[in-house]
């Protein structure tokens, strides 16, 4: 069964910082595209980053130079590194997966469940 699980958000001020990670299992995470959306309150839900599974790496231009977007296959996790986080940044972040659960098969969007990121002071 594919989880993704992440972690790590909470309530910070304007320009503070936080590392999201999202665990994941049950697809061949090395060779998958691995992504950051955010969806705030009443708003669409928004591509902020992803990494390839040859680590390539591209960003929202809302987020470009304070976001980093990073992978470990060892232990099939992806971070999401955020600076100088604004009030604009509050919303549930979702780790998503581009993945096979097997090699046959064609690959599929897999979701998280999503942390909170609140921005205020």
């Amino acid at each position: 069964q594919v989880q993704l699980v992440e972690s790590g958000g909470g309530l910070v001020q304007p320009g503070g910082s936080l590392r999201l990670s999202c665990a994941a299992s049950g697809f061949t995470f090395s060779r998958s595209d691995m992504s950051w959306y955010r969806q705030a309150p009443e708003k669409e839900r928004e591509l902020v980053a992803t990494i390839s599974a040859d680590d390539r790496t591209d960003y929202a231009e809302s987020v470009k130079g304070r976001f980093i977007i990073s992978r470990d296959n060892a232990r099939n996790t992806v971070h999401l590194e955020m600076y100088n986080l604004r009030p604009e940044d509050t919303a549930v972040y979702f780790c998503k997966a581009r993945g096979r659960t097997q090699p046959w098969r064609t690959p599929r969007d897999y979701w998280g469940q999503g942390t909170m990121v609140t921005v205020s002071s």
